[in-house]
């Protein structure tokens, strides 16, 4: 077994066709036929079903695919290491929560573009589900995502604390007349929203049942509906600041042991630390001390 044999088998597998797989990998479908026959005699099993529509994984091709696709990184990996001068260059994806991206990081993104020209930075927003997977598929050199996520496979560092208050309609005076016979409507950014365990704990502490969670695509939708009595929502203070003093909105402070919470920056422990990505946590970690 060879890397090429591995790298036909994933393709074909993706692809889920001989002929799909050969036009990726610019070659004729006998050709990629034979490298997976030849595959499946050396490790004495069949690695795909085959069908009128292509093929199927075996339950055996199941269980190599994940040693395929890591063999695969691992050599792009070494490309990287191997490449990698110093000198910050190249394609850097980095991920973050909506409110960070929105409250924190923005300006770090904009000096650091501007301090690393060669740099080609890009910024893909999404849950903290969305980016510990994205990060662990390797889709994402890092993200900042909410913390502690203590898994084996990142590293993770503490980058921001941030302190979340709940948001109501004008005029209530607590969370309790907020929330109508002990139940809350709860309004969310979206699916997966990365505070939504602190939230539920804010509320179970207070008896507060959440038999509803309303989903909004934006921030301002999401003061929108708070504003005009459709739920509640739990947002760090620093980014409600320009609503609430504008009078749309009222806030009810949390104790610190609710409060709290931590923004940390995680990336793989396996992978290459490239020269751009430690040039933005060293940009990250200097302009940190304004939070």
């Amino acid at each position: 077994m060879d890397t090429t044999d591995l790298k036909v088998f994933e393709t074909v597998a993706r692809t889920g066709g001989m002929n799909r797989a050969a036009a990726e990998l610019h070659t004729v479908q006998s050709n990629v036929t034979a490298r997976i026959r030849a595959l499946e005699t050396e490790l004495g099993c069949p690695l795909f079903a085959r069908h009128s529509r292509g093929v199927a994984l075996t339950a055996a091709g199941e269980r190599l695919l994940p040693y395929a696709r890591r063999v695969a990184w691992l050599l792009a990996d070494a490309v990287r290491a191997t490449r990698d001068d110093g000198t910050p260059r190249g394609p850097l994806t980095i991920g973050a929560l909506e409110t960070t991206a929105a409250l924190r990081v923005s300006p770090l993104f904009a000096g650091y573009a501007t301090a690393f020209p060669e740099v080609d930075l890009a910024v893909r927003p999404g849950t903290t589900e969305e980016l510990i997977n994205a990060v662990l598929n390797r889709t994402l050199e890092g993200a900042f995502v909410c913390g502690p996520v203590a898994h084996q496979s990142l590293i993770e560092q503490v980058m921001f604390q941030e302190e979340l208050t709940i948001l109501a309609a004008l005029g209530l005076p607590s969370i309790e007349a907020a929330t109508q016979g002990g139940i809350a409507r709860i309004v969310v950014l979206r699916a997966g929203c990365s505070y939504r365990q602190r939230r539920e704990m804010v509320l179970a502490n207070r008896g507060i049942a959440v038999p509803r969670v309303m989903e909004f695509g934006t921030l301002e939708a999401i003061f929108g509906c708070v504003a005009a009595g459709l739920g509640i929502t739990l947002l760090p203070r620093a980014l409600i600041g320009p609503v609430w003093r504008a009078g749309r909105v009222s806030l009810h402070a949390l104790p610190p042991s609710e409060a709290m919470v931590t923004t940390v920056f995680i990336h793989r422990r396996e992978a290459h630390l490239s020269s751009a990505l430690r040039a933005f946590l060293e940009h990250v970690q200097a302009g940190a001390g304004y939070s």
